[in-house]
């Protein structure tokens, strides 16, 4: 193969490739290998081009064994970690092709999945650790008094009910993760479903002495969607609104002639709260598994951790957007806007 041919494969193959020959120089490297180690590599020793004793010692190991030898190289691409799977090939002879496989994907998600079963083992372990000391205490020293049996089953009864919650929260996001990339196709009027999830939360509301006020809530306000999922996603942020906010939660109903982020018309549901607001800093974070702004109080109002989460990829799922606006001292809002 000649030298132009040779360069134009090399070019044509997205991920970093060397190609070193039998004298340890470099015959040829493609533009992803220029981006890594600079793009005057052709005709100079290996060693100089490279400089990263993790891929000397396979290139070398290569060219003495004629063997394939591989070993993950860590580097950094801006203000992001980049890890590659460096493998060192024997080609046409002596030659050896050294390849760069980007594999941060899967490193992120190994990352994901270990802290995620972190996660959740903690937040089980923590109701069950009790439910085991008072199922002990119950059968030896409070065996014979009625009151602290009372007083441990209420607790009891309260973290069996939290622990319902989260298995109850994560089939749901394991549902509804799997069905992001499938679109609805039913045709939902939304104010029904905003009005159905306010009268289910109006006792709640009463009861948290807050004032529930739905406007916009019209005729003919429909989307292409899932009612149960909308439901849920309607329900649990009035829910927040409702927990966090306190006072006053305003749900108001708009449609818009067009949304930019949508590029086209659109129907915008937003939970209004005036209760102490998020910092700026958390918003990013919100709809992350398990992120809460105060672990404490979110776990006495009986939150999981995973509401927004949901509604995140339930709003995913129908191509909508999630807007979260607030400040400190001045309340919340929580914006659902659906294609319409």
């Amino acid at each position: 193969m000649t030298g132009p041919s040779l360069a134009s494969v090399l070019a044509a193959v997205p991920m970093p490739l060397v190609l070193i020959g039998a004298d340890e120089r470099v015959i040829a490297a493609n533009a992803a290998a220029g981006q890594l180690f600079g793009t005057a590599a052709e005709g100079f020793h290996y060693i100089t081009v490279l400089r990263q004793p993790v891929l000397l010692d396979i290139v070398e190991a290569a060219l003495k064994t004629g063997r394939r030898r591989e070993a993950p190289f860590l580097t950094r691409d801006g203000e992001r970690d980049v890890t590659f799977n460096a493998v060192a090939v024997p080609a046409n002879g002596r030659a050896v092709m050294l390849s760069l496989e980007d594999i941060s994907h899967v490193q992120a998600a190994g990352e994901m999945r270990r802290d995620f079963v972190a996660n959740v083992s903690h937040e089980l372990r923590t109701p069950l650790t009790a439910l085991i000391g008072f199922i002990e205490t119950l059968q030896g020293p409070a065996r014979g008094d009625p009151d602290a049996q009372a007083r441990f089953l209420e607790i009891m009864e309260r973290e069996a009910g939290r622990m319902s919650r989260l298995i109850e929260d994560l089939l749901s996001l394991s549902r509804v993760e799997s069905q992001e990339r499938v679109r609805p196709t039913e045709r939902v009027d939304v104010a029904n479903l905003v009005t159905s999830a306010s009268m289910t939360l109006g006792a709640f509301a009463q009861e948290s002495d807050t004032e529930l006020v739905v406007r916009g809530n019209e005729d003919g306000m429909e989307v292409i969607g899932d009612p149960d999922q909308l439901l849920q996603v309607f329900t649990n942020l009035i829910e927040n609104g409702i927990k966090y906010g306190g006072g006053t939660v305003t749900v108001t109903l708009e449609r818009q002639e067009r949304d930019p982020a949508l590029r086209g018309p659109a129907l915008r549901v937003e939970v209004a709260d005036n209760g102490e607001g998020i910092d700026p800093l958390h918003i990013p974070r919100l709809t992350e598994r398990f992120y809460r702004i105060d672990s404490h109080r979110s776990r006495e109002m009986g939150g999981t951790g995973l509401g927004l989460a949901i509604v995140k990829h339930i709003v995913n799922r129908h191509r909508g957007r999630l807007r979260i606006e607030s400040q400190k001292g001045q309340g919340s809002r929580f914006s659902v806007v659906l294609p319409a």
